[in-house]
């Protein structure tokens, strides 16, 4: 009798957890299928860590603090939270809302380093998505690959992997932006065309107009140029290594040099003790990137 009431306890417990995962990915695929179109991060692999990492959008820091993807704090600007997790009161990211969580998500992939070889492999190929993750050090579990990977193919997500090229069109919400996102420093960056606006840049990547300027050291009646580099979330306060200085060519400003390096302006005029309202570079001039 132990035995069947265990069994029956079981099954039950896989039924409320197939109908939890079902009701997720019934709300979340869109944005899965949005960041897959703007960063080539597969659906599948994005809903599938989110299931695993957030109990399908159940767990304490899922609810509290709106981080489906477990992301830790490192090199994090925002508001946090401590969660026990490997250690005890650990570090987390926390978030406006959801959609914030999956568009970082994307970003924390897309500008890691130790991910850039996630980005060889199709976008379809789920597979060495899930290994690499597990290669990369996402998660501790030894196991973790084969997780997510039970979970794509337990429900199917790989069919949100081929959205763009027309297969499940009932569910997919397409990217039409013209601007291709580009790496560099490990910061997601576009280069603007003529006739871009600021607004129609935010629009096309779901980011509020005043946030860009500010990712951007823009004031609010900025209008970008043909050629110029916009990033799309926050630069860093010194340049990456090993970049230390730079050698002032004809023509460059403080800001270029700040949009060349992915840097703050005002924390490049800071590593110079240089004053906004009167230094100006001059060709030869060696500025201090760290």
């Amino acid at each position: 009798m132990v035995g069947v009431v265990a069994l029956v306890m079981a099954v039950a417990s896989l039924s409320a957890q197939s109908t939890d995962y079902v009701a997720y990915i019934d709300r979340y695929k869109d944005i899965a299928i949005e960041q897959m179109q703007k960063y080539h991060i597969p659906a599948s692999i994005t809903l599938a860590q989110a299931l695993l990492e957030s109990g399908a959008g159940k767990s304490e820091l899922a609810q509290r603090s709106n981080n489906h993807f477990g992301i830790k704090c490192h090199s994090w600007d925002g508001d946090r939270t401590y969660h026990d997790d490997d250690e005890s009161g650990e570090c987390f990211r926390v978030y406006k809302n959801v959609r914030d969580s999956y568009e970082d998500h994307s970003i924390f992939l897309a500008t890691g380093s130790r991910y850039a070889f996630l980005f060889k492999f199709d976008h379809t190929d789920y597979v060495n998505w899930a290994k690499g993750l597990k290669r990369a050090g996402y998660a501790t579990s030894p196991t973790y690959a084969e997780k997510l990977i039970g979970i794509i193919e337990s429900y199917g997500l790989d069919r949100y992997d081929r959205a763009s090229s027309g297969a499940a069109k009932e569910t997919v919400v397409h990217y039409t932006g013209s601007h291709e996102p580009m790496l560099a420093h490990d910061l997601v960056y576009i280069v603007t065309r003529q006739g871009d606006t600021m607004q129609g840049i935010a629009d096309e990547f779901g980011i509020p107009r005043r946030k860009l300027m500010r990712y951007n050291d823009q004031h609010r009646y900025y209008v970008p140029a043909k050629g110029d580099i916009l990033y799309l979330h926050r630069k860093y306060r010194r340049a990456r290594k090993p970049n230390m200085h730079h050698v002032v060519a004809e023509g460059e400003s403080m800001y270029l040099i700040a949009q060349m390096y992915g840097i703050r302006l005002s924390s490049l005029y800071r590593l110079n003790e240089a004053e906004p309202a009167t230094f100006a570079p001059v060709p030869g001039d060696i500025i201090r990137l760290r």
